[in-house]
């Protein structure tokens, strides 16, 4: 499985801008990958004036994700601001190149920075699909929230069954507690089994805020196999081993001694 995470600045509240950027960012991309990921709010930054920067659930940011998904023939993923139905929500596509749609909205809303004051909460995970693996594409904050990740184990047919295989978190996350976001991402490689993305924007944000970046990628065993560079753009390319993932999980299955609680 490639992967191509996407590290930058963002400018603050100018769609045009930043969608410009990403164009150039994503044509970069020469070989062939299966999942390009952005970070969270890639178009405005983490804005609190959804009023006037949010776009409709069927926006111009869509039918741009929609085209380029389907020219670059790879998933496409990242968060923006959405109205729908008289609501605004911190909204996540996974974008198909058969045009297919994909959307969770952020479960867990900063309210310390009042982002619950402005955004409504979604209720629902998904699970989506690429080859024979399962993601779940989450949100900042919600990394901070284990239950809510919880990667559940099963035997079906005396075989093993995980609910997913790789959690992805696309986030606007600052500086200041980036030692939180190495640590907790670590954790929920280790506690599910599974692999992590941890996708973070650099720059100052329209606050003053600083995000460095420090996007990763860890396997199973809660190794960084990929730290991008602190306070710099990139576009990198990540491989990731099936066979490692499987086997891992085979010779030190903790799943069966989990707790049988439901979210």
């Amino acid at each position: 499985m490639k992967l191509t995470i996407i590290q930058t600045e963002l400018n603050w509240e100018n769609r045009d801008k930043n969608i410009q950027h990403f164009e150039k960012l994503i044509d970069s991309i020469i070989d062939k990958t299966d999942l390009i990921i952005l970070p969270e709010m890639f178009t405005t930054g983490f804005t609190m004036n959804p009023k006037k920067y949010a776009e409709s659930a069927d926006g111009e940011t869509l039918k741009w994700l929609k085209f380029k998904s389907k020219e670059k023939q790879s998933i496409i993923t990242g968060s923006i601001a959405v109205e729908e139905h008289g609501y605004f929500y911190n909204r996540l596509y996974w974008i198909n190149p058969n045009g297919d749609v994909n959307t969770y909205d952020k479960r867990h809303l900063f309210s310390i920075g009042t982002e619950n004051q402005f955004y409504k909460a979604g209720s629902k995970k998904i699970i989506t699909h690429l080859k024979n693996w399962k993601f779940c594409p989450l949100i900042c904050y919600d990394l901070r929230f284990p239950v809510w990740s919880r990667n559940r184990f099963q035997i079906n047919n005396s075989k093993p069954n995980w609910d997913y295989d790789v959690l992805i978190y696309v986030a606007n996350w600052p500086e200041k507690r980036i030692y939180a976001w190495k640590h907790l991402l670590i954790a929920r490689a280790i506690e599910n089994q599974c692999y992590v993305i941890g996708i973070n924007r650099t720059g100052l944000d329209g606050n003053g805020i600083k995000h460095s970046g420090n996007s990763l990628v860890i396997n199973p065993k809660g190794e960084i196999i990929f730290q991008l560079k602190e306070n710099e753009e990139q576009v990198q390319n990540v491989i990731l081993d099936w066979e490692f993932l499987e086997k891992f999980r085979k010779e030190f299955p903790v799943g069966i001694d989990a707790d049988d609680f439901k979210t």
